[in-house]
């Protein structure tokens, strides 16, 4: 019995190990000799897309860090998302780009070309440019996610903090992904409980600048429709800058859970400073897009490359 409960210990600790050690594979030079021009044809059809849709940029990256979060970066989310989504007409149409070039045909995973993708429409919009590690391979279709959950507006920073590191990223990280919230939308409903019924003493979320309330509410009013939304940024709302932070030292963080990074004292220091040092943003983003890249990836024992990303071969 103790020989089998020893055995059984070493398993356990191996399945803990298996992906950190998947992660550790991962290289920039990946694909230098099967497909070289990889990152370009990615960055070329990114450009496109965007060109045709801004709304590709924060659809990108909202959907990939959901893909990392809720089963690892593995392009599952891609499987189970409507074809009209911009992320997944992206990476779709940036496969059929690289397939298209002679020794690049089924070589690349679409987890792959959802992180370069991810990347690419950080940077062309004004954000940081880093190296993607490289050498995903996709999900299965009985593969397990990790715990799958992503934040939601009722956490507090404990609890971010925790489902963060959760997935080995800091506190750090988190407040830099965070960042992302400088493009995109979210709907009226997410946030008109700061507008109207916050609290008995004050309807009014006191943490919001009053003028920015008031334009909010001119846009958001009790009966509002449930498809009308907001800039998350509404100073730079198709830049990406690090004008998120300075929001957030303003009062106008959209969502509540953005301005808990300024009200809390413990992460409201990287706030003002990345508010005022946007270079100091870029290399924390950079930092945490990478690290979050590694999360639950997959190799060629549990994983494969699919002929269409949108469908499970």
């Amino acid at each position: 019995m103790d020989h089998l409960i020893s055995v059984v210990v070493v398993l356990l600790a191996a399945a803990c190990l298996i992906p950190q050690n998947v992660a550790a594979l991962l290289t920039p030079n990946y694909y230098d000799h099967t497909c070289p021009d990889l990152e370009s044809i990615v960055r070329s059809v990114v450009e496109q897309k965007i060109n045709e849709t801004f709304d590709t940029v924060p659809k990108t990256i909202h959907f990939y860090f959901q893909d990392c979060f809720l089963g690892g970066c593995d392009a599952s989310i891609l499987t189970r998302t409507p074809l009209t989504n911009e992320a997944v007409d992206t990476v779709i149409k940036a496969k059929a780009a690289i397939d298209s070039t002679p020794g690049c045909k089924n070589k690349v995973s679409c987890a792959d070309i959802f992180t370069i993708a991810a990347r690419d429409v950080i940077h062309l919009t004004g954000g940081p440019h880093y190296q993607v590690e490289l050498g995903r391979f996709d999900s299965l279709p009985n593969a397990t996610g990790i715990n799958g959950t992503v934040p939601n507006l009722a956490m507090d920073l404990d609890q971010l903090t925790a489902m963060f590191a959760e997935r080995g990223l800091s506190q750090t990280d988190m407040i830099a992904l965070f960042g992302c919230h400088t493009v995109g939308h979210a709907h009226c409903g997410a946030f008109t409980n700061r507008l109207y019924n916050f609290s008995s003493s004050s309807p009014v979320d006191p943490t919001l600048n009053p003028r920015y309330a008031t334009k909010l509410q001119a846009l958001c009013p009790v009966d509002v429709d449930p498809s009308v939304e907001a800039s998350l940024d509404p100073v730079t709302p198709q830049r990406f800058d690090n004008y998120y932070y300075k929001n957030l030292v303003n009062g106008m963080g959209l969502l509540s859970v953005d301005q808990l990074l300024y009200t809390d004292k413990r992460s409201m220091p990287y706030v003002v400073d990345w508010a005022w040092n946007p270079c100091h943003f870029n290399e924390a983003l950079a930092n945490a897009m990478i690290k979050m890249g590694r999360i639950g990836v997959k190799s060629s024992n549990d994983g494969n490359i699919r002929v269409r990303c949108e469908a499970y071969n």
